[in-house]
């Protein structure tokens, strides 16, 4: 009997009317929509709460090589909330950042926790930025700052969007320390609530505090660990087109973390033909190029 076969999972009932599931059927069977599954991006850190006596302590743990703040939100079933804890952590550090007293008869409560990459008081230099990749690599402009497609947030306004085939080795153009690394996504889309924190990355803390993020990476294409020391122009990856993405390019930009956010700042950059032609107008640069890139500014909750 022909079958479907490779194309989806089936559901079809046989003569005995015993229902069956598979992805090779008769003709006749019908196609089952199968939700899909997408990675979930890896957490900047985990919370603890570790029993002690009347209460319990509260255990951040950091799992960014470089600096991580957070804040810690308490709120009671009573509806007493208390003043959020501010905290700078350090590279990988597991540190007690707060502690909970159940008290008479009342202890339920909940906590909120953000973070943010990243130390709040680094000044950033005036350090000139390499291309990030080879000069011959065919490279061209896509979005550059203020790109009126996707660059609109603070976190990608001041942004450039290199465009280069799949695979294009991509290197370091400042050398630093590999803070953070994303790279099991497997799939891009223009839906950005899905894909724009799905994007292949990683992220190098620089001697200024400022942070250099390289996205859009292909599956599997980081060279680099989390860690790692690199030196400018030594390759960190291949590029690819992950994420929130509308094709294959790399989407460059510098950040910092300002008051507990993220926020992109403006950079120059230059290839072996001079500076790229960056602009400082409040005009968008146009491009039909997506690429927004949110990595890490997600919340977490935790409850007792």
């Amino acid at each position: 009997m022909p079958v479907q076969a490779n194309s989806g999972v089936y559901r079809w009932v046989d003569a005995d009317g015993r229902v069956h599931y598979g992805d090779r059927a008769p003709p006749e069977a019908t196609r089952v929509k199968v939700p899909e599954r997408l990675l979930d991006p890896t957490p900047l850190a985990e919370m603890e709460q570790v029993e002690n006596g009347d209460g319990a302590d509260v255990y951040v743990n950091n799992r960014l090589a470089g600096p991580l703040e957070i804040s810690l939100g308490v709120k009671r079933s009573d509806a007493q909330a208390t003043q959020p804890v501010r905290q700078l952590l350090p590279a990988r550090q597991r540190v007690k950042v707060s502690r909970i007293e159940y008290g008479a008869g009342n202890s339920s409560y909940h906590l909120g926790l953000n973070m943010i990459p990243g130390d709040p008081h680094a000044i950033p230099d005036e350090t000139v930025y390499a291309l990030p990749m080879a000069d011959n690599s065919g490279w061209r402009m896509g979005q550059s700052f203020k790109g009126g497609f996707s660059h609109t947030d603070e976190q990608n306004r001041y942004a450039v969007d290199l465009v280069v085939d799949e695979g294009t080795p991509i290197t370091a153009a400042r050398g630093g320390i590999v803070m953070q690394v994303e790279s099991g996504f497997d799939r891009s889309g223009l839906d950005k609530s899905k894909y724009a924190e799905r994007a292949n990355l990683v992220r190098i803390l620089h001697d200024d505090g400022t942070m250099g993020v390289y996205a859009h990476l292909k599956e599997n294409g980081v060279f680099v660990r989390v860690g790692q020391k690199i030196g400018i122009g030594q390759q960190i990856g291949l590029s690819g087109n992950t994420g929130y993405s509308s094709g294959p390019h790399l989407h460059f930009c510098l950040q910092v973390n300002s008051g507990m956010k993220l926020v992109s700042i403006p950079f120059r950059m230059v290839s072996g033909t001079g500076f790229l032609a960056l602009p400082t107008a409040e005009r968008p640069a146009s491009s039909n190029t997506a690429s927004t890139v949110k990595p890490s500014a997600a919340a977490t909750a935790g409850s007792r």
